[in-house]
C-alpha cells in the first residue's frame, strides 16, 4: 500500500462458512503484517473456524445471520466500545455493516470512518427481501465507502444512497497440490466407471445457489450424449434432504458429497465446473476452477461474467435447457474443453498483495474520518 500511516482497524463480520471468513482472516493477517493495529470483532464460531486469534487480536460479537432485535442490540453496544478509538472500521456483509452503521451513528469527533464490504445479494422476496432492503438502506446512508463483489450490487446500493461505491477485490486462494492420484479420486466417485465423464458444482445447499435447475439440466434422456456424466455436487445446507429425495426418486446422476476439502483433488478429474446459481459475488470455487485450467459452465450472474472472461460458458439464471446445452457442448467437443482451459490458465486473477492494495487505497482515502452521521 502507497501510504504507510498505521490505523488502529476494527474488521467487523457475522457467522460465516466459506468465502467471507477466508477473506477477513487474509485481510487481517495482511494488514497486521504492514504494521497496523487490527481487532477482528464476530460470532465465536468464525473464531473457532478460521482461527482470527492467531493472526490478529479477536472479540467476540454476536453478529447472528438473522435479525434478532435483543442480541442485536448487544452486538451494536459491544460494537460502539469496541471500535472507540479506531480509524477505521471495515465491516464485511450486509449485516454486519448495518450493526457497524448503528454504533458509529452519534459520534463526531474522533469517530471511525465505514468501510463496507459487500459479498452477497439476497435473492428472496417476501418479509425477509423487506428486512434486507432496510438493511441496505441503513448502510447506503451511513458507510463512508461501500466495496461490493459485483456490479450489479454496487447499482443496487447506489439507489439506496450509498456516496461512494468501488469494486471490492476479492483473491484467488492458492490451490494446494492434490494429495491423492486421479485414479484413486476416480476410483471413490465413480467406481467401475473409470471412463467416466464427471462434472462439479461446489456449493452451499441452499435456495441462492440453483441447485434446482441443475438438477432439472440433467434429467433423461441421455440417448443423444455419448456417456451419462456423473454430476458431484460438493457442500451442505438445509435443502440437503429435499434434493436427495428427488434425486433418489428421479434417478438422477447426482451424487452429494457434503462438504468437502479437497478441491485439489477433486478438480484433477472434473470435465468441469457447474455454477448454476441464481447469484454469485466472485465464488471461490470459480477461482479455484480457473486455476486448475477447468472450464466453467456458469450462469451469466454478479460478479461472475467479469471473473470468468472467455473461459466459461454462460446461460441464463433458471434455464435449464440452456444449462443442459452448453454442458453437453462442453462434454462432447475436446476442442472447445481445451480452449475453455487454455483461457482458464492465461486470466491474470487478482492476489492477496491485490486485495491488500485494494483495501488500503480505500483506507487510506478516508483517513480524515467519515461525514457525520
Amino acid at each position: 500500500m502507497g501510504d504507510t500511516t498505521a490505523r488502529r482497524v476494527v474488521l467487523v463480520l457475522g457467522t460465516s462458512a466459506g468465502g467471507v471468513g477466508r477473506h477477513v482472516l487474509m485481510l487481517a493477517g495482511g494488514l497486521v503484517r504492514q504494521g497496523h493495529q487490527v481487532v477482528v470483532a464476530g460470532p465465536a464460531s468464525t473464531d473457532e473456524a478460521f482461527g482470527f486469534s492467531g493472526a490478529a487480536r479477536f472479540a467476540e460479537v454476536a453478529v447472528s445471520d438473522r435479525p434478532r432485535p435483543v442480541s442485536d442490540l448487544r452486538a451494536v453496544r459491544r460494537l460502539r466500545a469496541l471500535t472507540a478509538g479506531a480509524d477505521i472500521v471495515h465491516a464485511h456483509g450486509l449485516r454486519a455493516g448495518a450493526l457497524a452503521a448503528l454504533a458509529l451513528t452519534g459520534r463526531r469527533a474522533g469517530r471511525a470512518a465505514l468501510v463496507v464490504t459487500l459479498h452477497n445479494a439476497l435473492t428472496a422476496g417476501g418479509v425477509i427481501g423487506a428486512i434486507y432492503g432496510l438493511l441496505e438502506w441503513i448502510v447506503g446512508k451511513k458507510a463512508d465507502q461501500v466495496l461490493v463483489v459485483a456490479p450489479d450490487l454496487g447499482e443496487r446500493m447506489l439507489a439506496r444512497g450509498a456516496r461512494s461505491v468501488a469494486p471490492a477485490v476479492v483473491p484467488a486462494p492458492p490451490l494446494r497440490p492434490p494429495a491423492r492420484t486421479p485414479a484413486e479420486v476416480r476410483a471413490e466417485l465413480a467406481p467401475g466407471r473409470t471412463g467416466r465423464a464427471i462434472f462439479l458444482t461446489i456449493a452451499r445447499l441452499a435456495q441462492q445457489k440453483g441447485l434446482e435447475t441443475l438438477l432439472d439440466a440433467v434429467r433423461g434422456p441421455y440417448d443423444d450424449w455419448e456417456t451419462v456424466p456423473l454430476f458431484v455436487v460438493a457442500g451442505e445446507g438445509p435443502l440437503r434432504g429435499e434434493l436427495q429425495r428427488r434425486i433418489d426418486g428421479e434417478g438422477l446422476p447426482v451424487r452429494l458429497l457434503g462438504n468437502r476439502d479437497d478441491m485439489a483433488d477433486l478438480l484433477q478429474v472434473v470435465h468441469a465446473l457447474v455454477v448454476p446459481s441464481r447469484w454469485e459475488g466472485q465464488p471461490l470455487s470459480v477461482h479455484e476452477a480457473l486455476r486448475a485450467g477447468r472450464p466453467v459452465v456458469a450462469t451469466a450472474v454478479g460478479g461472475i461474467p467479469a471473473m470468468v472472461g472467455d473461459a466459461a460458458l454462460l446461460v441464463p439464471p433458471g434455464d435449464a435447457a440452456a444449462l443442459r446445452a452448453e454442458i453437453t457442448r462442453v462434454l462432447l467437443d475436446p476442442a472447445l474443453a481445451a480452449r475453455l482451459s487454455a483461457a482458464a490458465l492465461a486470466l491474470p486473477l487478482p492476489d492477496e498483495e491485490a486485495a491488500l492494495r485494494s483495501a488500503g487505497e480505500a483506507y487510506a482515502a478516508l483517513r480524515g474520518g467519515g461525514a457525520p452521521r
